[in-house]
């Protein structure tokens, strides 16, 4: 029997997960929680073999539980379940030690053999999250101009460097979020880059 527990603050896609676990046989969902903080004053009473971790949670992101939990119970084995899906993400995440990363949209089959995968000693990523890592290895093209950047991205790219989060990004140029992340996904393509900080280092080298 694989032991199970989540944290998810969204309490559809929480109660979605929920069923998911419970209706498969060779499993038991031990605890659901809202966010990190509870997590770690009651998940060493009740251990479980699986913590499927949302990143954006209230409060302590699940990025920052996982870094915390892997110092208190090491064996557990930990699955990102979010919509986040950009590279500093991914790889913030396995560093601090997540063993798969699978997005929400992923079946309830799909959780559910991720799951028995990480039990098993696999690494389970969605297609999309393993492309990226996959991505992240190939050779780094240099040969890129920082004129090649447009204004508006140049902007982008200066904010960011200024420590901004997306959403300030976004405020300080009134544009969307999403806008934000379209201009930093044109920026890797252009500058042969896979997270912010190659791009900040290699766009100061210009």
């Amino acid at each position: 029997m694989i032991l199970v527990s989540l944290v998810e603050d969204n309490p559809q896609y929480k109660e979605a997960l929920m069923q998911c676990i419970v209706e498969e046989t060779t499993m038991h969902l031990v605890a659901a929680y809202s966010s990190a903080e509870k997590v770690l004053a009651d998940i060493t009473t009740r251990p479980p073999d699986v913590l499927i971790v949302d990143i954006q949670l209230p409060g302590m992101s699940g990025i920052e539980l996982i870094r915390q939990l892997k110092n208190i119970l090491p064996q557990c084995e930990c699955l990102i379940c979010s919509v986040q899906d950009d590279v500093d993400s991914i790889f913030e995440a396995l560093r601090a030690g997540a063993s798969g990363y699978i997005l929400k949209d992923a079946t309830c089959t799909q959780i559910q053999q991720a799951i028995i995968d990480l039990t098993r000693g696999g690494a389970p990523m969605s297609p999309f999250i393993a492309r990226k890592v996959i991505g992240s290895f190939r050779p780094v093209q240099t040969d890129i101009q920082q004129n090649d950047l447009s204004d508006r991205e140049k902007e982008v790219l200066q904010l960011l460097g200024k420590g901004m989060l997306y959403k300030e990004i976004a405020d300080t140029l009134s544009i969307s979020r999403e806008t934000v992340k379209k201009h930093l996904k044109n920026i890797y393509q252009k500058l042969h880059v896979q997270n912010k900080v190659e791009a900040l280092n290699k766009y100061r080298l210009l």
